[in-house]
């Protein structure tokens, strides 16, 4: 299998194929289905692949990896982790790497529903045919201390992108929930806002700790009517800023745990324009589709890129002998301010700019 053959199919050129591979933040028209193909023609990228299959590379020197994703049951439910995952793709295809399995298991993100048996079951599902198991996997998202654990004693290389820090049970790279949190909170309390809701995971989720403790250090009150505990979608960000703007006294600033959930508000919102209730709203994330909301969403920015990267050199380093003791690297936010937020004053003529 060749990128021409790959291009051939999509009708694209060779170079369009190859951009899309190799360059995670590439966007053309064409980029999900030339991934498609290539993922159904089990196309090899990366000189250690091609090199395997052609026999040049001896196989212990080659490093099998496998992806565990436990935000989600299936690709492209959050565009911030699918966004995430490409990052990773793509730094496996640059090293010596091959990508065996990406697994999709929201089991393993809520210690109050995984077990040792489901997480024997990724071990059987991950191990190859011939009874291989993966020299190494790469957890996004929150991932369960159990889960973790028995992971540890199947598969010798772990390590963990998240924002809800694996304690030094495995190797992670840690963009911290709680500050993401507070950054954004403390971006509302400075515009003026007193009234600030949530939206999002609360159970053992650091951006909730983040808010209530960035709200209660201000002197401030956590309205229960305005946090809304939801999954991470468009749909429950939709529903529930319906819930919100029906409480009986509604927020003027609102925090989303991620922003697919606060582009769901800010479509209800733009349907219900006229309707005189115009809440500022942030998250955190920044996908592609936040600077394309009406208005454009104000969100804290993630250095997915960064993670990826710093996750495979601790992965490899850990693969190689490289480090025994449990390593937690931490990479920091970044606000990005749009036209989703203003002071409470200021809210009336908000929705109806696009661009700042």
């Amino acid at each position: 299998m060749s990128m021409k053959e790959i291009a051939d199919r999509v009708g694209v050129s060779v170079a369009t194929v190859s951009r899309v591979l190799n360059d995670p933040d590439h966007r053309c028209a064409y980029r999900d289905e030339i991934l498609q193909v290539a993922q159904d023609l089990n196309y090899a990228p990366n000189a250690a692949a091609r090199n395997l299959k052609l026999g040049v590379r001896d196989e212990e020197d080659t490093k099998f990896l496998a992806i565990l994703m436990t935000r989600a049951d299936a690709a492209g439910v959050d565009p911030f982790f699918t966004e995430l995952i490409r990052c990773v793709e793509s730094e496996i295809h640059r090293t010596a790497c091959i990508l065996t399995k990406v697994v999709y298991r929201s089991i393993f993100s809520d210690d109050r529903t995984c077990d040792a048996s489901d997480v024997q079951a990724l071990v059987d599902e991950v191990t190859s045919a011939d009874g291989h198991k993966p020299d190494g996997i790469i957890i996004v998202g929150k991932c369960a201390p159990l889960a973790l654990e028995q992971l540890s004693q199947h598969i010798a290389g772990i390590v963990s992108i998240n924002r809800n820090s694996a304690n030094y049970l495995v190797d992670e790279v840690h963009c911290d929930g709680r500050r993401i949190a507070e950054l954004a909170c403390e971006y509302l309390i400075g515009l003026g806002h007193t009234q600030i809701g949530y939206v999002g995971a609360v159970h053992s989720e650091t951006r909730y700790e983040g808010f209530e403790t960035t709200i209660r250090a201000h002197g401030l009150q956590i309205d229960e009517d305005n946090v809304c505990e939801v999954g991470l979608s468009e749909a429950e960000g939709f529903e529930a800023m319906e819930k919100i703007k029906s409480s009986p006294n509604p927020p003027t600033g609102i925090y989303c745990a991620n922003d697919i959930i606060a582009v769901g508000l800010l479509k209800y919102l733009w349907q219900h324009r006229n309707q005189g209730y115009n809440p500022s709203v942030i998250a955190s994330d920044d996908i592609e589709e936040s600077q394309n909301t009406k208005p454009m969403l104000t969100t804290v920015h993630l250095p997915r890129e960064e993670m990826a990267r710093f996750a495979l050199r601790l992965l490899v380093d850990r693969i190689d002998g490289g480090h025994q003791s449990v390593v937690k690297l931490q990479v920091e936010g970044s606000l990005m301010e749009r036209c989703s937020c203003a002071a409470p004053e200021e809210t009336g003529e908000r929705l109806h700019v696009t661009r700042p």
